[in-house]
């Protein structure tokens, strides 16, 4: 995505009526304040509809909030799926968001954020309030007041422990915040008694349909990792963690649909929630807005259909960068059946198996870069060119050669992986496309890509297929994810090779 103006908000037209109709499909895109009330809501709020007169449109929670709104209680503007305008792509907002999520705000400065992103702190400040309607700060400090509201809301966790869970050290100044926000104190949001700690937490996660969740499901069915992961025809289960602290979660539909998912969690300290729940909203694309990724990919002859035959169809990230870059370099040139069959070997000879009871079929950690640096992968089948890239990996992440930061551009992400032995530009782009959850990444050298592409004909030459999916950006990355769907419609997953 280029650092070009990008619209505040949809047409005041459009937020009228997406608001008059309680339209999901623009959950999260904008929300509606009320002057009379001082409340804020989702387009989809069941409460009557207010006189025009009284309505304020804002890009974001953080501005109805800078404005002196507060969240409403009925429909929870905690719940609204983001914007994925700005929280994916190449704008200088987006890569600034992309690290407040990932909570360098909580631990650095403005100054430390705006270095990160190439721009000066005012310039930055300035780009927030164009485009989001108000500062980095606020953006944070409401993030972490909504994601304390859905706590308070959806769990029986201590108030001392939902402060700590959103990022604040202090009770005091935790209460004070909330309060300022909601008029209230976190205590008077309690709805029902305290449950029993040890039976879970239970959280809804919001999105924006259409959602193909089975779609989802079933990509990541085919890539599961015995012992690491669980994926049925309703839900994905893994164990994270480490193995002195290890927790397991599990996600599924949310029973009364709702546009929602219900996570699960299990032996997951306080302090870790907000990141884990960060980390799966992206492993899920949570908060991608699918009416804009088919307005641009529905113009395309070629994938207007497939966009027609599966609508929401999202791009699913990975758990662990670390684990996509080992198995995307042991998916080179080979079946997704035996690359798969080849990291459940590296797990069960080098991963940790937990010392706190799991459920059944999930007892093994995913090596770390450490475990892997100096491992002998040759002994349990992975070829030597494979064994000494996977080692350089590891060993090139400890030495902060590679990463996975998030404001990284696509094109210098790419250019840092394919350095490296053994990675070429479509690996490179594969780990952008899973590990970072990158709309535009596009591995064009995939041979069942250029074939999908071709229809009929040969299958297109890597600058062919490059030079069409220029139309594509920057969701190109869909574009992938419905190409490899339509090809394993017509054979079996387990026979598709992608070529490196």
């Amino acid at each position: 995505m280029s650092d070009s103006p990008t619209a505040i908000l949809p047409a005041h037209a459009v937020c009228e009526q997406a608001r008059r109709s309680r339209d999901a499909r623009f959950d999260g895109l904008f929300f509606t304040a009320v002057t009379s009330t001082r409340v804020y809501c989702r387009p989809i709020c069941p409460a009557p509809t207010p006189k025009p007169a009284n309505i304020r449109y804002y890009a974001s929670a953080a501005a109805a909030e800078t404005a002196g709104f507060r969240p409403c209680l009925r429909c929870r503007p905690e719940l609204a799926p983001g914007n994925a305008i700005w929280h994916r792509g190449e704008h200088v907002v987006a890569r600034a968001l992309q690290l407040i999520e990932a909570g360098v705000l909580a631990g650095h400065s403005l100054e430390h954020l705006a270095t990160r992103v190439g721009v000066g702190t005012r310039q930055l400040r300035r780009l927030f309030v164009a485009h989001l309607g108000a500062a980095p700060i606020h953006v944070h400090t409401t993030r972490r007041l909504l994601f304390a509201k859905q706590l308070l809301t959806e769990t029986a966790l201590p108030v001392t422990e939902v402060a700590l869970a959103a990022g604040f050290s202090s009770l005091r100044r935790f209460n004070a915040a909330f309060a300022q926000a909601n008029r209230m104190q976190p205590r008077e949001l309690r709805r029902q008694p305290r449950a029993a700690l040890e039976a879970g937490l239970v959280l809804r996660l919001g999105y924006r349909p259409p959602y193909a969740f089975d779609a989802l499901l079933a990509f990541l069915h085919t890539r599961a990792l015995p012992g690491v992961e669980q994926v049925d025809d309703h839900s994905y289960m893994r164990v994270f963690g480490t193995a002195e602290a290890a927790g397991w979660l599990r996600l599924s539909a949310w029973p009364d649909s709702g546009h929602a998912l219900k996570l699960e969690l299990h032996g997951v300290q306080p302090a870790l929630l907000l990141a884990l729940v960060t980390r799966l909203r992206r492993m899920f694309d949570l908060d991608a807005d699918p009416r804009t990724i088919a307005a641009t990919l529905g113009a395309s002859k070629l994938l207007k259909p497939l966009l027609r035959k599966c609508p929401g169809l999202r791009l699913p990230g990975g758990w662990d960068g670390f684990e996509i870059a080992v198995r995307a370099v042991l998916g080179q040139q080979v079946s997704v059946a035996a690359a798969r069959t080849l990291a459940t070997r590296i797990v069960q000879r080098y991963g940790d198996a937990p010392g706190t009871p799991l459920p059944l079929g999930l007892q093994r950690l995913f090596p770390t870069p450490t475990q892997l640096a100096d491992a002998d992968l040759r002994a349990i089948g992975v070829t030597t060119a494979r064994a000494a890239t996977i080692r350089g990996i590891a060993q090139a992440l400890l030495d902060g050669r590679v990463d996975f930061h998030p404001e990284r551009p696509l094109e210098d992400f790419a250019a840092r992986w394919a350095a490296l032995p053994g990675i070429g530009a479509w690996t490179a782009h594969y780990i952008a496309m899973r590990a970072l959850s990158h709309p535009d990444a596009f591995p064009a050298a995939d041979l069942i890509l250029r074939r999908a592409a071709a229809g009929d004909a040969p299958a297109l030459r890597t600058k062919a297929l490059t030079a069409l999916a220029e139309a594509w950006r920057p969701w190109r990355a869909y574009a992938v994810m419905h190409l490899w769907r339509a090809s394993s419609n017509t054979a079996p997953a387990q026979h598709l090779r992608h070529v490196a």
